[in-house]
């Protein structure tokens, strides 16, 4: 099975877990953003082609977390969407923390192998988890904005314009400041040389991960029409 067609089937099955977690009440949504948060951190750890670009595997899962804000948005208001971004901040941190302490503990003699797993992945660069929780913060509560000023500005009409508009804004918000941060100013800020990376190419990489975040935000656009007809049983909230 191709690169390409395994994207395609998990970012439907991202974007559906969204629909269901709005169909069960908005705490759910709360929820999956936490975990779609924590999963991205951990799966951005591993590099992937698609379609010719380099890739990460957090793409889907940050474009989910886009969906479950705007659809927060729409139904719940301004609020609980901005609720649901610092939740998903709040449980990354978490995630952060914890994982720093599995890595300090030592391994029994008889562990299988999992101990030098845990440690290539818990072991983020102190540069790239800033970047990280840096550009997530910026470009969630601007999607958050914006979502609401084009609400505001096309008076509640054209969810279409006002979930790709706010989207694909607030995805460029994302991809410019976390390679930025990452690859050129907290590796010179941390005195990590080896890990600053030219200009020419922190902005391919702005390009390509921003492509490939444009393309899970066109796939996420019926989703969002779907949720008008998916909303929470009664009685849930």
């Amino acid at each position: 099975m191709s690169n390409e067609l395994i994207f395609l089937i998990q970012t439907l099955v991202s974007l559906t877990m969204v629909l269901i977690a709005f169909r069960l009440g908005k705490n759910w949504l709360f929820a999956l953003i936490a975990v779609n948060y924590v999963l991205a951190n951990i799966f951005v750890t591993k590099t992937i082609t698609l379609f010719g670009f380099e890739a990460t595997g957090g793409n889907v899962l940050y474009g989910a977390i886009f969906l479950s804000t705007d659809i927060l948005s729409e139904y719940y208001g301004k609020a609980a969407a901005r609720k649901g971004v610092f939740i998903g901040l709040g449980a990354t941190l978490f995630y952060l923390v914890m994982s720093q302490f599995m890595i300090l503990y030592t391994a029994s003699p008889n562990d299988w192998g999992a101990s030098a797993g845990m440690d290539t992945i818990f072991s983020f660069a102190p540069g790239i988890v800033l970047a990280s929780v840096t550009a997530y913060l910026v470009s969630q509560l601007h999607d958050v904005w914006a979502f609401h000023f084009w609400k505001v500005k096309f008076q509640g009409k054209y969810l279409w314009i006002r979930n790709n508009f706010s989207t694909a804004s607030s995805q460029l918000i994302d991809s410019i400041t976390f390679s930025i941060l990452a690859f050129a100013v907290f590796p010179r800020l941390l005195f990590n040389p080896d890990n600053v990376l030219p200009m020419s190419v922190v902005w391919e990489i702005v390009l390509t991960t921003y492509i490939l975040k444009l393309l899970v935000a066109f796939l996420d656009t019926p989703f969002i029409y779907f949720s008008q007809r998916f909303g929470p049983k009664q009685g849930l909230n």
